[in-house]
């Protein structure tokens, strides 16, 4: 795996880590339909699991899941940070390791990760065909339930 250069240098920098940094750009200013252009009509969105008590980390097929977590993540979370370390790249692979601290709105607990991993697979077209958040889960119940 490699680092891409940063920003600014994006000679050698692959379509698909530019990809993911579209789509965090896109977070960062609320662009959700930017980020909808990219996925694949089917993503597995949360695939290999998802933590039902949690809002923003339910699992689904299609850009409309996406659209619900978006809209789960905006009814839900108030982003005091959220920091992208390092875009790593392997083949049809990104993950981006990402430092962020969000408090809870239902609940005003805090909520801190650091290096969650977000694991963007690709399809043959450059899509995003798969899409996982590697978290810490149980920090995002209690966050959720206040506990």
């Amino acid at each position: 795996m490699r680092r891409p250069a940063p920003a600014g240098h994006s000679g050698g920098m692959s379509k698909l880590t530019e990809t993911v940094q579209m789509i965090y750009a896109a977070f960062g200013r609320g662009d959700i339909p930017a980020i909808l252009e990219v996925m694949a009509d089917d993503v597995d969105w949360e695939y290999g699991g998802s933590v039902d008590d949690v809002p923003w980390l339910q699992a689904g097929k299609g850009r409309a899941t996406v659209g619900r977590f978006f809209q789960a993540v905006g009814a839900n979370l108030e982003f005091r940070s959220f920091v992208v370390n390092d875009v790593l790249e392997g083949p049809n692979v990104v993950v981006g390791l990402v430092d962020l601290e969000a408090i809870v709105k239902g609940t005003g607990a805090t909520l801190r990760e650091i290096d969650e991993a977000h694991v963007w697979r690709f399809d043959e077209r450059g899509r995003v065909a798969r899409f996982r958040h590697a978290a810490q889960t149980l920090a995002h119940v209690r966050a959720w339930k206040g506990t």
